[in-house]
């Protein structure tokens, strides 16, 4: 087997970003038919956030291109999706803000120390995730009931709760890796994938 697949999945998942963007923008809040395409497209993308990992792992084709693409289209596809969701239905701003923040942190600070030290996906990083797709799937869901919008926006604040505390850890982590291992010229190794398909 060769890695063409699983690399295949992390490209069309890229894709779906802009198109899941494109769709919300278009049905601007109405619930239309826009609305059931961006929703059918965010929940199939995410569902290729486990099998490209899984795929890769089963089959030893792990790729560079994998270890790099697959968690920048785990977190463009979420956090794209939030932040237009901010713009058509008027989701409040800074919870978003705060999930995109821990990520740029938490993807800087890994890469900085991958030449010396693989800082491994932590527990509390892959429940983030459960929770953001779940809310912004929950969020997206047209003519929703009432209590599912509430669903989406408690799975939010935990998702946001749960980024706080596993970027602290990730923190006081990347920073005894950095005092162990000062960085060194030319150093360039990627991290590791992520174990279970879930970014950190």
């Amino acid at each position: 087997m060769t890695s063409a697949l699983p690399n295949l999945l992390t490209v069309l998942r890229l894709i779906a970003v802009p198109v899941v963007v494109v769709a919300l923008l278009l049905d601007g809040g109405a619930d239309g038919a826009w609305r059931w395409a961006a929703l059918a497209v965010f929940v199939a993308a995410a569902i290729t956030d486990y099998l490209d990992g899984y795929l890769a792992r089963r089959w030893k084709v792990v790729s560079d291109f994998g270890k790099l693409a697959d968690p920048i289209a785990d977190k463009a596809l979420v956090l794209a999706s939030l932040v237009t969701l901010v713009v058509t239905d008027g989701l409040a701003w800074w919870p978003v803000a705060i999930i995109a923040f821990r990520e740029v942190y938490v993807t800087v600070g890994r890469l900085l120390v991958a030449s010396d030290v693989v800082i491994a996906a932590s527990r509390g990083g892959k429940l983030k995730t459960v929770l953001q797709i779940a809310s912004v799937t929950f969020a997206l869901w047209p003519h929703g009931p009432a209590w599912l919008d509430a669903l989406a926006w408690i799975l939010l604040l935990g998702a946001t709760a749960v980024a706080l505390v596993s970027g602290i850890d990730y923190g006081i982590r990347i920073a005894q890796a950095r005092h162990a291992h000062p960085p060194q010229p030319g150093d360039r190794r990627l991290p590791e994938p992520e174990a279970g398909g879930f970014p950190e």
